[in-house]
């Protein structure tokens, strides 16, 4: 296991591997102004020793990637999309099981739409439908718990203390509020994010994206095995979009997690990295 840096048509992502690379290959897709971190090292190992050769890499602007200035990215979440398919190719891999969390969640099935042949299945957390069609109109808003912190919620770029607070503190929201909150394990987590990254502040133009061309197919068009997985609590994404969500993906399967928030908690590690094993060693994910 070492991170390594790769340069593709001028981008430079970061990335990092665990496991055997001649075992069925694992991507995974963090979400908005995310690194690689949240794909703990602890989770991605359980999928490792499941005998998946594991991948995860920073997103542009997060992490060790390249950066661009605040507010500024040059870039839209049409290329986010493309940078997975560069992290593939620097790797040799010509397809790969995907898994996605939250916005990771909607660039999987961006990926899944525009890059087909690359994808030999889909596993989507904690997300919603990446592009429209019937039902997506009605779906719940996000608790007004979580969209008061939003509003309300203040931090100072500059200083790394008061970063890690609200990042903190935003775990909690996330969390959902069912389940006890581990703020050490998050206040760590989250300093090593922001110590590790190369201009932590950097991490704001994924919420000032332009989305890019929007693709031409519907989510029904999606031929690969789809699992979703979808905490009861979630507040930013409530669990009717993971409902919605697999009824637009033929054959796809939903797995709800009671009580859990939004993302990926310690205490779901083993029944998410089983799910994932699971899924991505089907005959019909691997032929």
């Amino acid at each position: 296991m070492a991170e390594h840096i790769i340069e593709a048509e001028g981008i430079r992502l970061c990335t990092e591997s665990f496991g055997d690379p001649s075992d069925p290959p694992v991507l995974l897709i963090m979400g908005t102004g995310a690194s690689m971190l949240w794909w703990e090292e602890g989770f991605c190992r359980m999928l490792a020793e499941g005998g998946r050769f594991v991948i995860r890499y920073d997103h542009r602007d997060t992490g060790r990637s390249v950066t661009y200035e605040p507010g500024r990215p040059g870039y839209t979440g049409a290329d986010l999309v493309a940078d997975a398919v560069r992290v593939l190719d620097a790797r040799g891999i010509a397809a790969a099981h995907v898994v996605g969390v939250s916005a990771g969640g909607a660039l999987a099935q961006l990926l899944a739409l525009d890059h087909a042949r690359r994808v030999l299945s889909l596993v989507l957390i904690s997300t919603s439908c990446a592009v429209p069609g019937d039902g997506v109109r009605d779906l719940p808003p996000p608790t007004e718990e979580f969209m008061r912190f939003v509003s309300t919620a203040q931090v100072d770029w500059s200083d790394a203390d008061s970063v890690i607070d609200h990042q903190v503190a935003y775990a909690r929201v996330l969390a959902g509020g069912r389940r006890p909150f581990d703020e050490s394990a998050a206040r760590g987590l989250v300093r090593r994010d922001v110590e590790r990254a190369d201009d932590f502040g950097a991490a704001r133009n994924h919420d000032c994206l332009p989305d890019g061309e929007p693709p031409r197919a519907s989510l029904s068009s999606i031929a690969v095995p789809t699992l979703v997985i979808h905490g009861t609590a979630d507040p930013m994404f409530p669990l009717r979009h993971g409902e919605v969500l697999a009824q637009q993906i033929p054959s796809a399967r939903l797995l709800a997690l009671k009580d859990a928030g939004h993302g990926i908690d310690r205490a779901d590690w083993p029944t998410i990295a089983a799910a994932v094993l699971d899924h991505t060693g089907t005959d019909d994910a691997t032929s």
